[in-house]
């Protein structure tokens, strides 16, 4: 059961992503550390009532984590509801401050539990059967926006993810090297930003391998079939609704959304 206390911010928070809203969270209501963060994190997937279709990693790159006031990553879990696909319209609410990150996804064919031991690197590697382009957009449920809240509010804030949409997944991943590759990210055929999968702990890899043994540590796991965006390669570029976005990765495909205005 979720610590009684915890569960007003959880509440607030969702009811605030539901919303469309951004709400003022006195410093007295941060957590107190970061298994509080989650705690409040869990309490506030659990008020949503929203299927868990995978994780999202953020501050996997030294920049985000000076945006963002942290010095390591956090991961959140992807909602159904907010997952789409190549090509779609994702819905925003401006209130969030919406920002947009070229990211790599993995796809995981097999379970990784909880476990005494930390996993090695091939254990989880062997769980990946593809990688995918990817876009999260992220923002803040908090008055004042998204940079420099510090890890503790992010995590519990949904880990501030607004929306995921993944391309097509590749099968034959193991070709390619997914720390050099290129990642450029277009706004209305612009190109606003761009890097490679090394932005990212080293390598994508690196930050699932990273998630496997958090969540192992936390007595979580990750399901088969479940998704992880791995981080921005980017940086984080401001949208707006009406923007085109369009993801390149080169030989590893490319990734088309248009974002729109949310109805409240």
């Amino acid at each position: 059961m979720p610590n009684p206390a915890l569960l007003p911010l959880a509440q607030r928070l969702w009811a605030a992503r539901r919303d469309g809203v951004a709400i003022e969270i006195p410093e007295t209501d941060t957590p107190a550390d970061e298994t509080a963060s989650y705690a409040v994190q869990a309490a506030a997937i659990a008020a949503s009532g929203l299927k868990r279709v995978g994780w999202k990693i953020g501050s996997t790159s030294a920049e985000a984590q000076k945006l963002l006031g942290t010095s390591g990553p956090g991961a959140s879990p992807l909602l159904a509801p907010f997952c789409y696909g190549n090509g779609a319209e994702v819905p925003v609410f401006a209130a969030h401050q919406p920002g947009l990150e070229g990211e790599f996804a993995v796809r995981f064919a097999r379970d990784l539990p909880p476990q005494p031991q930390p996993y090695a690197e091939a254990e989880v590697l062997d769980a990946i059967d593809a990688v995918a382009p990817a876009l999260e957009i992220v923002g803040s449920r908090r008055v004042g926006g998204l940079f420099g809240q510090g890890r503790l509010l992010v995590n519990a804030d949904f880990g501030a993810n607004i929306a995921f949409a993944c391309g097509n997944w590749i099968e034959n991943w193991r070709a390619h090297d997914l720390a050099a590759a290129p990642v450029r990210l277009f706004v209305n055929d612009e190109l606003k930003a761009e890097g490679t999968g090394a932005r990212a702990l080293g390598s994508p890899l690196n930050v699932a391998v990273w998630l496997a043994n958090s969540l192992s540590a936390r007595g979580i796991g990750i399901r088969a079939g479940e998704i992880a965006s791995t981080g921005t390669c980017t940086g984080v570029i401001q949208t707006r609704p009406g923007d085109r976005i369009r993801l390149d990765f080169a030989a590893l495909g490319t990734l088309a959304v248009r974002i729109s205005a949310a109805a409240h």
